[in-house]
């Protein structure tokens, strides 16, 4: 694997923000950000820290007044190069049912023309990938997945929607994500799911952690 090295930075007076270079790769992707998520769990538990913010290819950490920043940027240079001989952690499998095409899919079809393919090969396609839950970010709950299968990278909607209904499962560039409410959105909609992704009420409010693994089945089809 290419050796990373971090960008570290104070941000205002109580954050530290790390950050590493983007790779194209998919495999190293992966491993970079499974770093950065075994990095966010060691820092959770520690004293001085009051939140911790995994992204895509970077980790922000919100820090009591009384900690002294810089010798938190120290501290995560030293833990990230740690994280280099850790084993990719396997991580919670979650199922989750579609419903694909049809209303609740309503690009599903210009998808799959767009591809030279039938709804049934994007269906296929999309129901085979090996997701992993990269980071959650845009709403409350909304997992950006890694793993969606090659055939199926499609750039965004030149024109988002103004209003995407809760469970929609969409295609965004090298990834599929679903939205856990009713929001503004640019991705290609194929279907959706009932499972409830974000629950403010619950100790957990996010299904999906990063690290997670996702498996989608088809649970109907209406076009």
């Amino acid at each position: 694997m290419q050796s990373l090295s971090p960008q570290i930075s104070i941000v205002g007076e109580h954050q530290v923000f790390l950050g590493v270079p983007v790779v194209s790769d998919p495999e190293q992707c992966l491993h970079t950000q499974s770093r950065i998520w075994q990095l966010a769990h060691k820092c959770q538990d520690r004293d001085g820290v009051l939140e911790t913010v995994p992204g895509m290819n970077n980790l922000t950490l919100r820090l009591s007044d009384n900690q002294d920043p810089e010798v938190w940027c120290r501290w995560l240079e030293s833990e990230f190069q740690r994280t280099a001989s850790i084993e990719m952690p396997k991580g919670r499998e979650h199922i989750i049912p579609v419903a694909y095409g049809g209303e609740e899919g309503p690009d599903l079809q210009t998808l799959a023309s767009r591809h030279g393919l039938n709804c049934r090969d994007i269906i296929r396609l999309h129901t085979q990938g090996d997701y992993r839950v990269l980071f959650i970010g845009f709403l409350p709950g909304f997992p950006y997945l890694s793993g969606l299968p090659n055939e199926l990278h499609t750039p965004r909607l030149a024109t988002p929607r103004q209003a995407v209904p809760a469970g929609s499962v969409g295609i965004g560039g090298a990834q599929t994500g679903i939205y856990p409410c009713k929001a503004p959105g640019g991705w290609h909609l194929i279907g959706r799911t009932h499972i409830e992704l974000f629950d403010p009420k619950s100790n957990s409010p996010c299904l999906l952690s990063p690290g997670d693994r996702v498996i989608f089945v088809e649970g109907g089809y209406d076009a």
